[in-house]
């Protein structure tokens, strides 16, 4: 059965996501605010789907501690769960992602729309450079700045990787940061077909203020978002002990 419901789910995710982008092409010439507004519209109904055929499930913690107006949103990142249900929370957003994505037809296109960054990652400390500017601009206007500061998914239970990227930013722009942990991984891994059933877990935690200098503060948000990541797989794994050797196999991960 999990290998059905998977294969079913993968099939609707698909699916759906093609039917919004094309039915939702009009929202590409009417703003940002309607690009994002359909974003969210793509994560209501996924995590509708994931529920109604995978009997998955999801809660959302710390919501007390998102503030209000700009802040660098420093997320987990596990799985392509995250990347649409945080849009649900967050009035303005925009992602700090690789400037491939930005070349598939039509998606593409909407994150143009959509006001992302998108950047060259061959490129280096140019790159920082880039995303520094164009992330003063976007949090000037009061507007939240989703990245994920290992660079890209990594499996539940792998050590962290994160990267300096992250502490570039903050410290350029002397904006908070609200750490975000996930065990997503848990349930929907990177490169794996199967979707587990279970309850996937966002907790949002409170706010880094400015002022730490990059190391102390990369420090600091890799000690909150690994603790209380680690605490919400252990959750997890104590609801579903089969759900241990998916940290097993991600532990091997470099």
């Amino acid at each position: 059965m999990l290998v059905l419901r998977s294969l079913l789910f993968n099939v609707v995710f698909y699916v759906n996501l093609v039917v919004l982008v094309f039915l939702g092409i009009p929202r590409m010439f009417m703003g940002r605010q309607s690009v994002e507004n359909l974003a969210r519209l793509w994560a209501r109904t996924s995590l509708w789907w994931a529920r109604v055929i995978c009997d998955m499930r999801f809660e959302v913690r710390g919501l007390e501690n998102i503030p209000d107006g700009a802040v660098i949103v420093a997320a987990k990142h596990q799985s392509v769960w995250e990347t649409y249900v945080l849009t649900l929370f967050l009035k303005d957003f925009s992602y700090v992602l690789k400037r491939e994505l930005t070349w598939i037809p039509l998606f593409g296109w909407y994150l143009i729309a959509g006001e992302q960054i998108a950047i060259d990652r061959s490129k280096g400390s140019s790159a920082l450079s880039q995303v520094s500017a164009a992330a003063t601009k976007l949090l000037a206007e009061g507007r939240q700045l989703f990245i994920f500061p290992e660079g890209t998914r990594r499996p539940a239970g792998a050590p962290p990787a994160y990267k300096y990227g992250v502490a570039h930013v903050y410290a350029t722009t002397g904006a908070r940061c609200l750490p975000v942990a996930v065990n997503s991984g848990l349930f929907w891994a990177r490169r794996s077909f199967l979707r587990r059933p279970g309850t996937v877990v966002m907790s949002f935690l409170p706010v880094i203020e400015p002022g730490l200098t990059p190391r102390d503060f990369l420090a600091e948000l890799s000690d909150r978002i690994e603790t209380e990541t680690n605490r919400l797989n252990a959750e997890a794994v104590a609801r579903d002990p089969s759900l241990a050797a998916v940290l097993e196999q991600g532990a091997k991960t470099t």
